[in-house]
C-alpha cells in the first residue's frame, strides 16, 4: 500500500508539472526561460512547504515576494520573471481564486529599480573614492557630449549647480544642449553662434513640429549654455522670437469619479492615490515622503524640497489616519526585518550621509512608500531600500480608469488638479490654495477658476432654451 500511495505521489507530481509547462507555453514563455520559471514555483512551494498548495491565499504570495525583496543584488527583471511565474501558477492552474486577491501590477511594477539617473539618486552618484560623480548615466548624445568635450561637459554642470537650479532643469537643459551640440557637427565652442542657434530652432520648429512650450524649453536650454557656460554676450540673441504656446486646461475628475478611480484601485495604490487627491502633492513629492514627513498630531504633512526646492505643509486627511497608521506599521516590520538582515539603510543625500552617518539606518528616515525589493548600488556596492518606483501609481490608474470606463485622459496628477477645483469649489480662498499647491505665482493657481467656468458655470446654452 505505502509503494501504490509513493507511485501515485509520484504520478501527480508529473503531471502538476507537465500542466505547468503547458501553461507556459500558451502564456509564451520562451522555451529558454522555461527551467527558469519553474525553478521559480519550485521555491514557492519549498518556501511554504506547511501549506497545501490549494490553500494558499494571497498573504503566502506576499510573504515570499517580501522575502524574496529582502535578498541583496537580485535583478529586477529576475523578481518580475519571478511574479510572472506565479501569476501563471495561480490564475491559469491552481484556480482557487488566489489570483484575483492579487495585485499582479503592483508587484511588477514595484520590482522597478530606480535608475541612476532618476531625479531621487542623479545628484548623489559617487565614484570610488567617495566624490560626487558626474559622468552622464546614462548614453547616447549626453555620453558622446561627454567623450567629445568633458571639460565642456563638466562646465555645464558646475553652472547649473552653483546656482541650485532642479535635477529635472539639469537633466533637461543637458539634454537639449547635447542635441544642439550633435545638430552642429560638435563642432568647437567658439564656433557656435547665433546663426546656428536660429538653424537649430528653425529645424525644431519645421521639421520636427514641436510645441510650442517644446521650442522655448530648447531656447531656454541654449541661452542658460551662451550665457553661463560660453560666457557670451546675449545681444545677439534678441532676434528670436519665443513660441506662444497654447493655453490648455487641466483634466479634472468629479468627485464621484475620484470615488470610483480610489475604489477601483488595489489597496496599496489606493492609500497612494488618496494622499495625492487629499493634499494636493506632486506624484514625485509623494514617493518621497519618509516617515518623520507625517505629522499624525497635528495633522499635516511636511513636503520636502517640492519644485523650486521649496518646502511645505499640506492637510493630512483625517479619513487617512488610520490607513496610513496601519500602512507604516507593516513598513516598521520590513525596516526591521532588513536591520536584522544587515541592512535597512535608505538613501540620503550625500551631504546629509556625511553629517548624519547613522540617520540611513534610523526609522524616521525611512520611506514611507518602500521599494519591494532591496537595491544595490553597483559603483559603492551599498545595499539600500528605495522608494518605490513611480510607475507603480501611473499603471494603477491606468488599470482603474479602464475597469470604470471614466473617459478623461488622467494621471496620478489628474489628483492633484481635482485637489484644487474641488477647494475653490468648496469657497476656499485662492491664495490658500496657492499656497497648498505650493505656486510660486497665483497667476498658476487661477488656471483652476477657468476650470470652473467651463460646463455651463458662466453660462446657460442657448439650446436650452428652445422647445424642441
Amino acid at each position: 500500500m505505502p509503494h501504490k500511495n509513493r507511485l501515485n505521489n509520484s504520478s501527480r507530481y508529473a503531471n502538476f508539472w507537465r500542466n505547468y509547462q503547458r501553461n507556459l507555453t500558451k502564456a509564451g514563455v520562451s522555451p529558454k526561460a522555461r527551467p527558469w520559471y519553474q525553478r521559480h514555483v519550485e521555491n514557492y512551494i519549498r518556501y511554504h512547504h506547511d501549506v497545501r498548495l490549494k490553500t494558499h491565499n494571497p498573504s503566502h504570495v506576499a510573504a515570499y515576494l517580501e522575502n524574496v525583496g529582502r535578498k541583496p543584488g537580485f535583478e529586477a527583471f529576475r523578481f518580475r520573471q519571478i511574479i510572472d511565474a506565479l501569476k501563471i501558477l495561480f490564475c491559469r492552474q491552481v484556480n482557487n481564486g488566489l489570483c484575483a486577491g492579487v495585485d499582479w501590477i503592483y508587484w511588477a511594477a514595484a520590482a522597478e529599480s530606480l535608475s541612476s539617473d532618476h531625479p531621487t539618486l542623479a545628484r548623489s552618484q559617487t565614484d570610488a573614492v567617495g566624490e560626487i560623480d558626474i559622468r552622464p548615466k546614462r548614453g547616447g548624445l549626453l555620453a558622446e557630449w561627454y567623450r567629445r568635450n568633458p571639460g565642456g561637459y563638466e562646465r555645464y554642470i558646475t553652472a547649473v549647480r552653483v546656482r541650485s537650479l532642479s535635477i529635472r532643469t539639469e537633466q533637461s537643459y543637458a539634454d537639449w544642449v547635447a542635441r544642439f551640440l550633435a545638430f552642429s557637427d560638435w563642432c568647437a565652442d567658439d564656433q557656435l553662434s547665433a546663426d546656428t542657434v536660429a538653424r537649430f530652432l528653425d529645424y525644431l520648429a519645421v521639421r520636427r513640429s514641436v510645441a510650442a512650450s517644446t521650442q522655448n524649453q530648447a531656447l531656454n536650454a541654449l541661452v542658460f549654455l551662451f550665457k553661463n557656460v560660453l560666457g557670451r554676450s546675449l545681444d545677439e540673441m534678441d532676434r528670436f522670437v519665443r513660441a506662444r504656446p497654447k493655453r490648455r486646461l487641466p483634466t479634472v475628475l468629479t468627485t464621484s469619479e475620484v470615488e470610483q478611480l480610489l475604489r477601483t484601485m488595489p489597496d496599496k495604490s489606493r492609500l497612494m492615490g488618496a494622499l495625492l487627491y487629499g493634499t494636493g502633492m506632486r506624484l514625485m513629492e509623494c514617493m518621497r515622503l519618509r516617515v518623520m514627513d507625517i505629522d499624525f498630531a497635528y495633522s499635516q504633512i511636511s513636503v520636502r524640497q517640492g519644485k523650486g526646492g521649496k518646502d511645505r505643509t499640506v492637510p493630512l486627511p483625517l479619513s487617512l489616519v488610520d490607513p496610513l497608521r496601519q500602512h507604516l506599521a507593516r513598513v516598521q516590520k520590513l525596516h526591521e526585518s532588513d536591520l536584522a538582515d544587515g541592512f535597512g539603510k535608505v538613501f540620503l543625500p550625500v551631504a546629509l550621509a556625511r553629517k548624519y552617518p547613522s540617520a540611513e539606518s534610523e526609522w524616521r528616515w525611512q520611506y514611507v512608500f518602500p521599494a519591494s525589493r532591496l537595491s544595490t548600488d553597483p559603483r559603492t556596492g551599498v545595499t539600500r531600500r528605495n522608494h518605490l518606483h513611480e510607475s507603480v501609481i501611473q499603471k494603477a490608474v491606468r488599470q482603474a480608469l479602464l475597469k470604470t470606463g471614466i473617459n478623461k485622459r488622467a494621471t496620478p496628477h489628474t489628483f492633484r488638479h481635482s485637489f484644487a477645483t474641488h477647494l475653490l469649489e468648496q469657497g476656499s480662498d485662492i491664495r490658500t490654495v496657492q499656497d497648498l499647491l505650493g505656486h510660486a505665482d497665483v497667476s498658476t493657481t487661477e488656471i483652476y477658476t477657468h476650470v470652473l467656468r467651463r460646463g455651463g458655470k458662466g453660462v446657460n446654452s442657448p439650446l436650452d432654451r428652445l422647445q424642441l
